[in-house]
């Protein structure tokens, strides 16, 4: 399904556990949605040095997020892995993105980093973060890890090269 004068009402959320806080992404730009994945454009909330915007596809079954990182000059700097619960308000029309926190960062040379797993093991210490959310983001992060190393990468950031 193509973007349409319905699809602008679709409401976005971000939901982290550290710090705990949700997020309307109000100013993303939903570029395309099916019911398998919404792809949209951003900038970053607070400056950073590398990046200043990018694209992200969320995987809505899959339980993950990718996204493609660029910098001021529209160069990659790299892509990005959220592993994601998601949920939707049907009486809102919202998704809610939760990320339980591990993730992966995927080199323009194929360099592989897994991080904030200690973060993930943390929140379940101090009860922040539930043990089937845990289980939830190792198993899809295991998914993600599969399709990386199995050479699956390329057809994931596909959608990250549609034009407006």
């Amino acid at each position: 399904m193509r973007m349409g004068a319905a699809l602008n009402k679709l409401k976005l959320y971000r939901k982290r556990f550290v710090p705990s806080e949700t997020i309307y992404l109000k100013d993303d730009k939903i570029l395309y949605q099916d019911e398998d994945k919404i792809i949209t454009k951003w900038r970053v909330f607070r400056p950073k040095e590398n990046f200043d915007h990018g694209m992200s596809c969320y995987y809505i079954r899959k339980g993950y997020k990718v996204s493609k990182f660029l910098n001021e000059k529209n160069q990659l700097v790299y892509f990005y892995c959220d592993i994601i619960d998601t949920e939707y308000n049907e009486e809102d029309n919202a998704y809610i993105f939760s990320d339980l926190l591990a993730d992966v960062i995927v080199f323009e040379n194929g360099f592989v980093k897994v991080v904030d797993l200690a973060e993930l093991a943390d929140c379940l210490d101090n009860g922040m973060i539930s043990i089937k959310n845990v289980k939830d983001a190792i198993r899809r992060l295991d998914a993600l890890l599969q399709t990386i190393y199995s050479n699956g990468f390329d057809a994931l950031i596909q959608p990250l090269e549609i034009e407006e």
